[in-house]
């Protein structure tokens, strides 16, 4: 805690007087993030620390694995905080962001690993759908660092599914206010993915040119008419 309380002593000495204006316009106009990232409660993988972003640019919401339950299934924080940012906020991008050497891939890798962590391992169901692909639908002779490299990047795709079945964000895609975004981020090289749902695969993310894992509907629904 003393590393802490000494970075909160910097902040509030150093960081605050500097922008005490922002704060306080912050307060007075209210949040207006441009996103909302939902990503891994993995402490070396900070979305504000990645996109470099400030105090109120961005709405996020991290849990074990990245995981976005069914609409159906859980109602809690997750489920929320989507309702809340497509609804109140208003966000014209959602995020779900996965990471290299992630814990919880590793949980669903060894089950036996969360014997005493009932809680995680019931979360983790939500993932399950990830699991079941790479087992039987990639080679079988991967070696562990390869099929967990896949794993977690096939939970991205899987949470993006559970994601469009939240109401908020079926009717958002629908009326053409919402992207869906999934990022995949290398610790240990920097490097950051996104998906492309137009080709079915991750591709490294370019300054003017950012794949997007679903666009809005409107277009092909008005097209259809």
């Amino acid at each position: 805690m003393n590393s802490l309380i000494q970075g909160i002593a910097a902040f509030q000495g150093h960081v605050f007087p500097g922008q005490r204006a922002m704060y306080q316009q912050l307060v007075r106009d209210g949040q207006h993030p441009s996103a909302l990232i939902i990503g891994c409660a993995d402490s070396r993988v900070s979305p504000e620390h990645i996109t470099q972003a400030g105090p109120g640019e961005l709405f996020v919401c991290r849990n074990a694995g990245n995981i976005v339950p069914p609409a159906s299934d859980v109602i809690g924080g997750v489920s929320s905080a989507i309702e809340y940012a497509v609804v109140a906020l208003k966000v014209r991008d959602i995020v779900i962001c996965g990471h290299s050497d992630c814990g919880a891939m590793h949980g669903l890798m060894h089950r036996d690993a969360l014997a005493r962590m009932p809680a995680v391992a019931a979360w983790l169901r939500h993932a399950e759908a990830a699991e079941r692909i790479v087992c039987e639908a990639y080679p079988e002779d991967m070696d562990e660092t390869a099929r967990h490299h896949a794993l977690a990047l096939e939970n991205v795709v899987v949470q993006l599914a559970n994601l469009r079945t939240h109401p908020s964000v079926a009717a958002a895609l629908a009326k053409g206010t919402l992207r869906l975004h999934g990022w995949f981020f290398e610790i240990e090289t920097g490097a950051l993915l996104a998906y492309d749902g137009a080709e079915g695969r991750f591709r490294p993310i370019a300054e003017a040119d950012m794949p997007v894992a679903q666009a809005s509907a409107a277009g092909s629904r008005r097209r259809a008419a």
